[in-house]
């Protein structure tokens, strides 16, 4: 591994960037970066969520979940669960209570609900533009910017890019770089880093394995998988 200013790099197999991205997540977890306060433990989760993992490929698993994460954000339309047609019915609804209150003379009421009638127009057309411009932003990324540059990750906690090297004499070869965000954390972060280096003789990368064929074929029931998300054997 290598450490600079840009973050904890490693180049090789695959094996090799699920393992690094797996040790830097344990040393994030073991900082109690879970229990932080604010949203991020929601960055955790994020960043957790997108690493490299062993039954995965890179240019569909990866692609799939940077493009994913790369996509414009929700408005508050999709967070709040309404449709656009929704928020369009509903302007009508209030453009409608707008013109009898306006009859009745209720002029303050009136201005209220053509400003409620304008908020779900502007809802409507914002969660019709977001998702529009999301499916083209995948497209884009999917097809497109994945062969010009690397796949990469950021948010508030974690900056990360991985790339495809070539081959090596066996397998393919790649670069995987991680940072941490907050220089405090980063710090803590690559002294955990070191420890493994030193203490760990193996690291186990955990793997997700297909029981029910086997189930079938043995006759038995397969072991549960550790509750732990990585493995490893000291000195």
């Amino acid at each position: 591994m290598e450490e600079s200013i840009s973050g904890f790099k490693i180049h090789g197999a695959w094996d090799d960037v699920v393992e690094h991205g797996e040790r830097i997540t344990q040393a994030l977890r073991q900082e109690d970066i879970e229990d932080a306060a604010a949203s991020i433990p929601e960055a955790f989760t994020e960043w957790d969520e997108w690493r490299p993992k062993a039954h995965e490929r890179l240019s569909t698993d990866v692609n799939e979940k940077t493009a994913d994460q790369a996509s414009v954000a929700e408005g508050e339309g999709e967070k709040a669960g309404q449709a656009a047609s929704d928020d369009v019915k509903k302007a009508g609804e209030k453009l409608s209570e707008s013109y009898k209150k306006m009859e009745n003379g209720d002029d303050e009421g009136a201005v209220e609900n053509w400003q409620d009638s304008i908020g779900y127009v502007t809802r409507a057309a914002d969660s019709v533009g977001r998702k529009a411009l999301r499916t083209v932003e995948n497209t884009v990324y999917r097809n497109v910017m994945t062969q010009l540059s690397p796949y990469y990750f950021d948010n508030e906690l974690v900056s990360a890019n991985i790339q495809q090297q070539g081959r090596g004499d066996d397998d393919e070869r790649f670069v995987f770089e991680v940072n941490i965000n907050d220089d405090e954390l980063k710090a803590a972060v690559s002294e955990r880093l070191g420890e493994y280096e030193d203490t760990i003789d193996r690291w186990h990368v955990t793997t997700e394995k297909d029981t029910d064929i086997a189930e079938a074929a043995e006759g038995v029931e397969a072991p549960e998988p550790p509750s732990d998300d990585t493995q490893s054997t000291t000195n």
